[in-house]
């Protein structure tokens, strides 16, 4: 098995992806000779390359240096691809990021944070009040934390927070010492095949704490089988539920404002930047793990109202002129709920109008009718192409397909290259960019748009 201690020189095969630029410069850190290759050169790239890693951008065995101890490579990488087959040909210690990941938590004390919803949002939280509070940990984050202006801290203490992916059951590789699970709602059914069968794989992760370690489940949450070499708490936190819980939610001035109370305590009118229920909830998870490893009562109230959110998470683009724009990464009909609802809150008298791009064929496909539901709650839903990422077409799968359960009726389809001639940014108050594709390209040309106005 591979030692932490050991590495020296790593190669990472599709280097400029958020997760695996994280694991990048936490090797490059601990001054592990950094190679790698991605398809794209990209402003996240070129900081990698600024920092001292060797990057290029084609498929070229020449370019591959000697003495790799271990490759790291991404399943957005096609299996074919001829480095990594090079690679595998050669006999390499080759791994995917999540056992690598797995490497680094069997050497470190770390908290794991998993769900359908909520990882991203909870680790960066998390992380945020740790740091606040003096305790320097390192940090793998799955988005860009606005206060760290990165997705990845190196810490000095011997605590790592991960994010704990499901997809591809990736966190059945980590050994954490403390888990979190935020939700269990139905997601990657391509890779799970059923709702049940995801379940499980919630319960092996739980299963993966390290002996002696403790899981913390959401209120509400069940897991069917119950590692006995941990301490399990269910119902542990959650709005107005749960052992550690936020109370007396209210909107003042832009801020979510509750109260906590947990065993054996209780913090007044801790203010925090996120809208949302479901964020005060993720807040709730962070706040509750905080308590646990010591962090005082003062640091978590200033690390929540100094939490700059996250990019892509409930992003304000533009406040200004009587416009709100916000770009936010929903991809799962619960996600699109709750980003919807949170801006309703925050916007009780405005019209909000929503573009929405669904990510992969077999999500839209699985929950077409969830979608549906969800966007209808906009005052004005707008529908662009399905965006494919690893996918092929299926047949009689399309935006239309959601567009045609839905009751909303000023719901409409669009394409990204016709939405900004059909929108009429004089009557727009509040919109809002939804999707986990590459919606996310839209946000600088809105963005002129609506500077121009």
């Amino acid at each position: 098995m591979l030692n932490l201690n050991d590495i020296k020189k790593l190669y990472f095969i599709g280097i400029g992806g958020i997760g695996m630029s994280a694991l990048a410069r936490y090797f490059n850190g601990r001054n592990v000779e950094i190679h790698g290759y991605d398809k794209t050169k990209t402003p996240l790239t070129e900081k990698l390359s600024a920092e001292g890693m060797a990057i290029h951008y084609e498929e070229d065995i020449t370019k591959i240096p000697s003495g790799v101890d271990a490759v790291v490579w991404t399943p957005a990488v096609p299996k074919d691809h001829k480095e990594l087959v090079w690679f595998r040909e050669g006999g390499y210690e080759v791994m995917k990021r999540s056992q690598m990941l797995g490497v680094i938590s069997r050497s470190m004390k770390t908290i794991a944070i998993a769900g359908t919803h909520g990882k991203t949002t909870t680790t960066t939280i998390l992380t945020h009040i740790l740091r606040t509070g003096g305790l320097d940990c390192t940090a793998f984050l799955g988005g860009i934390s606005g206060n760290l202006n990165s997705n990845f801290v190196q810490g000095k203490s011997d605590w790592v927070v991960v994010e704990a992916d499901e997809f591809d059951r990736s966190f059945l590789q980590l050994s954490p010492d403390i888990a979190v699970l935020t939700s269990m709602d139905a997601d990657h059914l391509d890779i799970y095949g059923n709702h049940e069968a995801m379940n499980e794989g919630f319960a092996a992760f739980i299963d993966k704490v390290k002996p002696g370690g403790k899981a913390y489940l959401r209120q509400g949450l069940r897991i069917t089988k119950l590692p006995k070499h941990a301490e399990i708490i269910e119902d542990a936190y959650g709005v107005e539920a749960g052992k550690y819980r936020a109370e007396q939610l209210s909107v003042e001035d832009g801020h979510f404002v509750f109260d906590y109370k947990y065993p054996g305590g209780f913090i007044e009118d801790l203010y925090f930047t996120l809208p949302g229920k479901h964020n005060v909830e993720n807040a709730a998870a962070a706040i509750m793990i905080a308590l646990q490893l010591g962090i005082n009562s003062k640091a978590i109230s200033e690390a929540l109202v100094s939490f700059k959110g996250i990019k892509r998470r409930f992003e304000t683009i533009i406040k200004n002129r009587g416009i709100t724009f916000i770009d936010d990464y929903a991809h799962h009909p619960e996600e699109l709920k709750a980003a919807i609802r949170a801006a309703k809150m925050l916007f009780p008298d405005e019209k909000i109008t929503g573009i929405f791009q669904p990510h992969l064929y077999t999500r839209t496909q699985d929950f077409a009718d969830g979608f549906a539901a969800a966007l209808d709650e906009l005052d004005e839903p707008i529908i662009i192409d399905i965006y494919p990422a690893r996918e092929l077409p299926i047949e009689g799968v399309s935006s239309q397909m959601i567009l045609n359960k839905m009751k909303n009726p000023n719901k409409r389809l669009s394409n990204k290259a016709e939405i900004l001639s059909t929108l009429d940014f004089n009557k727009i108050k509040v919109l809002l960019t939804l999707g986990a594709g590459d919606i996310d390209t839209l946000i600088p040309k809105i963005k002129k748009e609506i500077d121009s106005q």
